[in-house]
């Protein structure tokens, strides 16, 4: 119990503190004090105005109608003899009221409409999106009116119709900043941790998209009340009695050549106040930027709120014991003894095209067993990523992913309830990104993000899962764990926050780690770091390991085999200690021998494979290595090798296997490898 407090107590003052910052950062620039300071004077006469002024504004005096501005009567008075001064402060509350409130709806179901590809899946998104499209091509002020002949003349047609007219540009902005958003790897991270689209919404989405939402909402509400003001003043809004600045507008229209300043006024008052959303706006746009940049950002932890109720899960223990979760089985570690942790037999990933399907990935099939360390190298476009994002269930649509077999830890991904893989994915399986800098919500602090787990998976409430997140990153040998814990992810070097990324991947008990190029972003030092890393994790736990790697020879000494990828398939798999001299495939022997290593001739060329690595749009026929093999034949170009298996756990794809030639490729151009990039 006093861990918990010791650790949920100095989170609340951060939140305190973050969110007095943001705001004092919007009140210290002069545009943002005078915006300030104007828009509170707003929606304070919007208050005390109708208290103070309402019965002045009221009085009918049909002795002084129709006068001039006077000591009595600052604007003078309308048609009735009403003080038209009195009555535009008192229109304040009514006029900023209704802005507000159409400014609501703009936002609400703009949200709806710009998030719902992340909420109801891409093909239903698509037409939501479709229908945004149409909107946004009308004119905001033909939406709203013909909005207004749909909702009815009156206060509550004119807010609908201002609010649906104001609904498709936010729509617009919302789908295009969750669009960017959703594509960055703490997303994925999230999704592979098995959490659900909503949360993932509310939680990764919706606090990095928060400072324009903000920004153009408040410079919408400016909108919106011009937008009234012109409802009202043709008629379509406000109705009589009551009265708004732009019902005042109208009415001082019908005088404007004996008295202008009645119609002048309301006018005024719209352009202030408009004046004073808009200012206010971009200052909060300038103040929540800076905030956010040194680590204030929006209130972290505020979208991970406890959900009502915490769902009770049960564990089958004890030898031999078998139990089925929701449609997966899950079987007890001695059961699972003599079979792979991964199991992908002719796995496929297929896009479409402008010439048809594209298939980035075909036929790939390899085996993970308990503990194992598996390699994949190939150049960049082979397919290696892509690979690994289609076994962790995260290719979404158009993209098309079809197996013989992929099994993970007994379970069968390709069929059973999302739920039940969402879970399995959650705890047993872990993914640590290239880019440590995107791999992590830069609004949310790294233990929560880490709890975010087990609060999802385990059943633990909030402060459960915080004390795990700290003891998993002592585990990945984070220093000051438990106050690195309530920092935020720019404030970790890129190796501690790949440490954190193997550490959310270890809040569940993971069978399987899959590192995506995790050293491609850092320095030779902090890389030896990582890998050792990996391997003691791997050592102490018994977790395979599947590394994908630009780097040769990283993943020769790390990994027990390594599979060899090109044109998005396996053509060889081979010991990794049979790599540096042992390759039979050509393709492997050329990536070998573009690795520089301390022996090489400086005064040499470095060695290079010609040609270009295959498009996947235009496979060609036969073997894809083909045009740029020095051993190709006519049989090459003409049939393509399948991965034949020599019965020793070796498994090429080469109808020259083993071959060696001394000779380039005839009229081939040197291209040096592009082995850095992602896959």
């Amino acid at each position: 119990m006093t861990t918990s407090t010791t650790l949920d107590a100095p989170a609340v003052a951060p939140r305190r503190s973050a969110a007095r910052a943001r705001w004092l950062a919007v009140l210290r620039t002069p545009v943002g004090a005078g915006a300030g300071l104007l828009l509170a004077l707003v929606l304070l006469l919007a208050l005390v105005a109708p208290l103070l002024w309402s019965a002045e504004a009221d009085r009918i005096d049909t002795s002084a109608v129709l006068q001039g501005a006077s000591a009595e009567h600052w604007v003078g008075t309308d048609a009735l003899g009403r003080d038209v001064f009195a009555r535009v402060l008192v229109a304040t509350r009514l006029s900023i009221g209704l802005a507000l409130a159409a400014t609501s709806i703009a936002v609400v179901v703009g949200l709806l409409l710009g998030t719902a590809p992340l909420l109801i899946g891409r093909r239903g998104g698509r037409l939501v999106t479709a229908g945004v499209n149409i909107a946004v091509a009308f004119p905001g002020l033909l939406l709203a009116l013909f909005f207004a002949v749909v909702f009815g003349v009156g206060m509550t047609g004119a807010v609908l119709a201002i609010g649906f007219a104001g609904a498709p540009a936010f729509a617009r902005l919302s789908q295009t900043l969750a669009a960017g958003i959703a594509d960055r790897d703490f997303v994925a991270a999230a999704r592979i941790a098995g959490v659900g689209r909503f949360r993932v919404l509310v939680r990764h989405v919706l606090p990095n998209i928060g400072e324009p939402l903000v920004v153009n909402a408040t410079i919408g509400a400016g909108g919106a009340l011009l937008a009234f003001a012109g409802l009202s003043f043709l008629g379509l809004g406000v109705q009589a009695p009551s009265y708004d600045w732009g019902r005042l507008l109208q009415d001082g229209l019908s005088g404007i050549y004996i008295h202008p300043v009645a119609a002048l006024a309301p006018g005024v008052a719209i352009v202030v106040a408009g004046l004073a959303f808009n200012l206010f706006g971009e200052a909060v746009a300038k103040g929540i930027g800076l905030t956010t940049a040194l680590g204030g950002g929006f209130a972290p932890g505020r979208a991970a709120r406890r959900e009502a109720g915490r769902r009770e899960r049960t564990r089958s223990e004890g030898a031999g014991a078998a139990a089925t979760d929701e449609g997966v089985p899950v079987t007890d570690p001695g059961a699972a003894a003599g079979r792979p942790v991964l199991d992908v037999q002719d796995l496929s990933v297929t896009f479409p095209g402008p010439a048809g399907p594209v298939r980035p990935v075909r036929g790939v099939s390899f085996r993970v067993g308990r503990g194992e360390a598996v390699g994949v190298v190939g150049e960049s476009g082979s397919g290696k990523s892509l690979t690994a994002l289609a076994v962790a269930r995260l290719v979404e649509l158009p993209g098309e992913v079809t197996a013989g077999r992929l099994v993970f830890q007994g379970a069968d991904l390709l069929t059973g309830p999302d739920r039940a893989h969402r879970r399995l994915l959650g705890t047993s399986f872990a993914m640590v990104f290239q880019d440590p800098m995107t791999s992590f919500n830069p609004t949310r602090r790294i233990g929560r993000q880490l709890a975010e787990v087990a609060e999802e998976h385990q059943g633990m409430n909030r402060r459960q899962a915080m004390s795990r997140a700290v003891d998993r990153l002592r585990s990945v040998r984070v220093p000051a764990a438990e106050r690195r814990a309530h920092q935020y992810p720019h404030e970790f070097s890129g190796g501690m926050r790949q440490r954190a990324m193997i550490g959310m991947g270890l809040m569940g008990e993971p069978a399987l780690i899959v590192a995506d190029e995790p050293t491609t972003a850092l320095d030779v030092t902090v890389q030896r770091q990582v890998l050792d890393l990996l391997a003691s994790v791997r050592a102490a736990d018994d977790v395979a390991l599947l590394l994908i790697s630009h780097d040769v020879a990283v993943v020769g000494q790390v990994c027990d085999r390594v599979l060899v990828m090109y044109a998005g398939r396996v053509v060889e798999d081979l010991p990794a200690a049979e790599l540096g001299t042992g390759a039979r495939h050509p393709y492997t022997r050329a990536l070998v021998a573009a690795v520089p290593d301390m022996h090489v001739d400086l005064d040499a060329p470095l060695p290079v494979i010609p040609g270009r690595p295959v498009d996947p749009a235009h496979q060609p026929p036969g073997c894809a290595y083909a045009p740029r093999c020095p051993l190709a034949s006519a049989r090459c170009t003409a049939e393509d090798p399948a991965l034949a298996d020599d019965e020793t756990g070796w498994r090429v794809a080469c109808w020259h296997a083993g071959e060696v030639a001394d000779v380039a490729v005839p009229g081939a151009a040197p291209v040096a490898v592009s082995l850095g990039e992602r896959a």
